[in-house]
């Protein structure tokens, strides 16, 4: 016998699944998509098809564990929950005595994307006086660029793209990161729209593009400059909607046309000067151009005013008033809910802030104050951080008491001294919206936990007890804290409380299409694409175009690395997913067939990628579908599944962007030769 739970993705993804997953005998033995989810419709990617491998995977950690052999080397042996958290209560504690609360610093990100569940750690911390943590790792360039133009990520609704008749997907391998959208956009090509993608490589989406323009990395912003130069030169503007609802147009289109000529544009980018021309006018002439902004482009030292500059597009045609029209980098904005009841900021005075990116440095013997205490939840630092070798430098550390609660036995598990069992999504309750479409849904427990698996609101309400924090938040449950998170008065949650979303299906927000339609949450209340809140943090308040920041590897035979999302894992997620891993195969490098015959690379050997932060091995894949002067690694592996247990995230800076202090994955110089080193050719 067999029984059908309702259950939502909670992984970084902007899709949010409603998924049903099948259990025989308290077991998960299948997952597939709903079809009663507009959205998602009914299909799930491959990877979170076979989560159920990950749930019961041998890398399993199934009961609390201490550390028994030096950090970095995976021994530990079983002990009881209540030894361990008497064991993380006394040291935590033991830490802020003596050197204060800042001396602890939480690490989290998007392990879960569930509103109650990722944030449960924080009313702990808070409390605690611990640091706190910027989680910037993804995509705070993207969302500090667009808002500067338009003044929030409200939209416009996805499922409107099947009105537009020519889209645009810059910055984005939608195909492979945002899947549900491709249903949309295939509905408006069978209607006639026109499919461009603009990236700076050939991936799966270019493919499926009537057009790719292989953009040069970081130099998205001077390909929207030349396109604005062409529409404000020949006129294809809507003055009616720029004059009525946008600011800033007389100087934009002074600069557009005195600094980014057509002819400068594409000696920047790459771009021929008549393929820019060209775009430039069918964007113009569009009845309804839409632009899927992804974060990849905002990966850049530049990329926050990249994505700025981009978004700027729609308001000289008026796109975001026409249906099927717009610009698009989030929809997170558009879910009114009430995420700080969850994490209670109040609870303490403002501590210092650390930037997530920075874990390396953070962690350094040097670092004042230093970090004495860390607690890693829902998130895998030894591979997804950038500058792997000051990270692992830093969590070997005999002086820093690490504490991982994790599902599986990541890297980071590793350097754990104490290492805490965590629940997946199918073993707990939480309420999910999404950055990808308009829908809110409310999960319950699908199985119990396994083994002695416990939530991080279970977690962190144990801890709070053993520390003595005797306020009512840290005994309320998870109802409750998601009854707060929906009590507030916001025109978009109108009808959805609590016990509408108790029902577990997909509750669509009370938004229009055209989100932008009646004005813009700036300001001024219009587009800007004259920015005053940038001029008075010292930006430039017009859209323009800075070069990535040039490093010092920047020497003759330099090639600019780009490490995307792998189709076969998410993040690391799916590191612990053999049959995932096994059709992914090793960690490849595209190399274009030039710089390979350059350096002596053949297609599947070995090669050695290097520059002063560290070195990787990887096999070759030499390819045009990287441009010369360009490769490609596809991420996140785990290091222990690398060669010599290093992944590519030794080669990435913990530079960060220009702005909202993001990730720079994509503006990395590294040298690549043939071999390993060690006699491999």
């Amino acid at each position: 016998m067999h029984q059908i739970r309702r259950s939502v993705c909670p992984l970084d993804c902007p899709d949010t699944c409603s998924i049903l997953a099948t259990v025989e005998d308290g077991r998960v033995v299948r997952l597939e998509g709903d079809p009663e989810h507009p959205f998602t419709g009914g299909f799930l990617c491959g990877k979170v098809a076979r989560y159920q491998e990950r749930v019961y995977s041998p890398d399993r950690l199934l009961y609390p564990m201490k550390r028994v052999g030096p950090k970095g080397t995976g021994r530990f042996e079983r002990i009881t929950w209540d030894e361990a958290l008497d064991t993380v209560a006394r040291r935590l504690a033991s830490v802020a005595r003596e050197h204060g609360g800042e001396a602890i610093l939480p690490y989290s990100y998007g392990g879960t994307m569930g509103i109650v569940q990722r944030n449960a750690g924080h009313r702990f911390f808070h409390r605690l006086g611990a640091s706190r943590l910027a989680r910037t790792i993804c995509s705070p360039a993207a969302t500090v660029g667009f808002n500067a133009t338009v003044g929030a990520s409200l939209g416009p609704d996805p499922e409107s793209i099947v009105h537009s008749d020519y889209i645009v997907i810059w910055g984005q391998n939608t195909a492979v990161v945002n899947l549900h959208l491709m249903p949309f956009i295939k509905k408006a090509r069978r209607a006639g729209a026109r499919l461009v993608a603009v990236d700076p490589y050939r991936n799966d989406t270019a493919r499926l593009a009537d057009l790719h323009l292989c953009v040069r990395p970081g130099t998205d912003a001077a390909l929207a400059l030349g396109i604005m130069h062409v529409l404000v030169a020949e006129g294809r503007i809507d003055r009616d909607y720029v004059a009525e609802h946008t600011l800033g147009f007389e100087a934009l289109s002074a600069r557009v046309l005195a600094e980014y000529p057509v002819e400068r544009a594409a000696a920047i980018t790459g771009i021929p000067e008549e393929k820019i021309r060209s775009v430039a006018r069918e964007y113009g002439a569009a009845r309804a151009p839409f632009i899927r902004i992804g974060d990849g482009l905002s990966r850049h030292s530049n990329g926050g005013m990249a994505v700025r500059t981009i978004a700027c597009l729609p308001g000289l045609v008026g796109a975001f008033a026409k249906k099927g029209g717009g610009a698009l980098q989030s929809t997170g904005g558009s879910f009114a809910i009430n995420e700080a009841y969850v994490r209670m900021p109040e609870l303490s005075p403002p501590t210092r802030e650390i930037n997530m990116v920075k874990l390396g440095e953070t962690l350094a013997p040097d670092f004042r104050p230093p970090v004495k205490g860390l607690f890693v939840y829902h998130s895998n630092p030894a591979a997804v951080a950038p500058d792997q070798a000051r990270v692992l430098c830093g969590l070997r550390r005999e002086d820093l008491f690490t504490v991982v609660h994790e599902q599986v036995h990541t890297d980071t598990v590793d350097y754990a001294d104490v290492a805490l069992p965590a629940t997946t999504f199918l073993e707990h309750g939480d309420l999910y919206k999404s950055y990808g479409h308009l829908y809110i849904q409310k999960a319950e427990p699908a199985i119990a936990p396994v083994g002695e698996a416990k939530s991080n609101l279970e977690v962190f309400q144990l801890l709070a007890a053993r520390m003595g924090f005797d306020e009512e938040c840290f005994g309320e449950t998870l109802e409750s804290q998601i009854r707060g998170v929906l009590d507030v008065s916001a025109p978009a949650l109108e009808g959805i409380g609590h016990s509408q979303v108790a029902d577990c299906r997909p509750h669509r927000l009370r938004v229009e299409a055209e989100t932008y339609a009646r004005g813009f949450p700036t300001p001024s209340g219009r587009l800007e694409f004259y920015c005053e809140s940038l001029a008075r943090q010292g930006f430039d308040p017009l859209p323009r175009y800075e070069p990535c920041f040039q490093e010092e590897e920047a020497g003759q035979g330099a090639l600019h690395l780009l490490a995307p999302p792998s189709k076969h894992f998410l993040n690391s997620t799916f590191g612990a997913v053999p049959s995932l891993v096994a059709r992914a195969g090793r960690p490849t490098l595209l190399i274009h067939p030039d710089d390979a015959r350059a350096r002596g690379v053949r297609d599947g050997g070995t090669v050695r990628a290097h520059n002063s932060r560290g070195e990787c091995r990887l096999t070759a894949v030499v390819t045009e579908d990287t441009p010369p002067g360009v490769v490609v690694a596809a991420s996140v592996w785990w290091p222990k599944h690398s060669p010599e247990g290093k992944g590519i995230n030794h080669l990435v800076s913990q530079k960060t962007t220009d702005f909202g202090g993001g990730s720079t994955f994509h503006c990395n110089l590294v040298y690549v030769s043939a071999g390993s080193g060690r006699g491999d050719s």
